[in-house]
């Protein structure tokens, strides 16, 4: 397969991220003029004007070595695997704010949703899935909403649901990411079967999505936050995200902080 030109490849991102010629020349702060001949294949960028390109539109750090290697560069950004040894250090430090967020589940993923780390809270609410979607590498996502995974038990399944599948979205436009295009196809096609009456709205629904899960212990209601590292300069440190979960409601509370601790 023949990969793009480089300069096919830096308009793609700019029309991805919706922005004119004029606007990114802009924000780079270089002539239209030279981004039109970087475009159109007229001017060959320098290695240094592709990473002042790329941080410009955002680009992901593992698309900004794809195209520095396109245009013939070495790639400037390292990708270790989150086992690796020399990785003991963010992992640890992972692991550390999992477990600080305990009795509440939290749990680390990469840019696929695949599950790195956890901390106890998690697998009590895991109760009754099939084994077979926790062997291996486990998608996160995959989990929340397949039959056999915790979708029968999501109390409010649709919204829960198009809350998932919104922000699975938003990530394959900011990434173009194919794998993330597939998985999204996967997840839209699982039924959507929320059994059960309705529960009451929790209150803090006003200003968030809940997640709302039927346990033997009662109904627990969840918000989440998304946490990223700051100056991340390795690819699999930049594309991973901690989940933390909170209580919604008091009875959620309570219920995890008996569970767990």
């Amino acid at each position: 397969m023949t990969t793009p030109a480089i300069g096919t490849l830096l308009r793609d991102w700019r029309q991805r991220r919706r922005m004119s010629q004029l606007d990114l020349a802009l924000e780079a702060e270089i002539s239209t003029r030279h981004l039109s001949f970087v475009e159109t294949g007229r001017a060959q960028p320098s290695r240094e004007m592709l990473l002042h390109l790329a941080q410009a539109l955002d680009i992901p750090l593992r698309e900004r070595n794809a195209l520095l290697v396109a245009a013939g560069f070495a790639p400037r950004f390292e990708a270790r695997a989150f086992d690796a040894p020399d990785m003991a250090v963010a992992r640890e430090a992972v692991q550390r704010v999992l477990d600080g967020h305990e009795p509440y589940p939290a749990l680390a993923v990469d840019r696929h949703w695949t599950l790195l780390a956890a901390n106890r809270a998690v697998m009590p609410l895991l109760e009754g899935v099939d084994p077979s979607l926790l062997n291996g590498a486990v998608n996160v996502l995959r989990l929340s909403l397949h039959p056999d995974g915790l979708a029968s038990r999501i109390a409010n399944l649709p919204e829960w649901r198009e809350h998932l599948l919104h922000r699975l979205r938003q990530q394959i436009h900011a990434s173009g990411d194919a794998t993330l295009g597939e998985l999204y196809e996967e997840l839209k096609a699982y039924p959507v079967d929320a059994r059960g009456p309705a529960p009451a709205v929790p209150p803090s629904a006003s200003i968030f999505v809940p997640m709302q899960l039927r346990t033997n212990d009662g109904l627990l209601s969840f918000f989440s936050t998304t946490t990223v590292f700051g100056t991340p300069v390795d690819v699999t440190l930049a594309e991973l995200a901690l989940e933390a979960f909170y209580p919604a409601d008091e009875a959620t509370g309570r219920i995890m902080r008996a569970m767990v601790l």
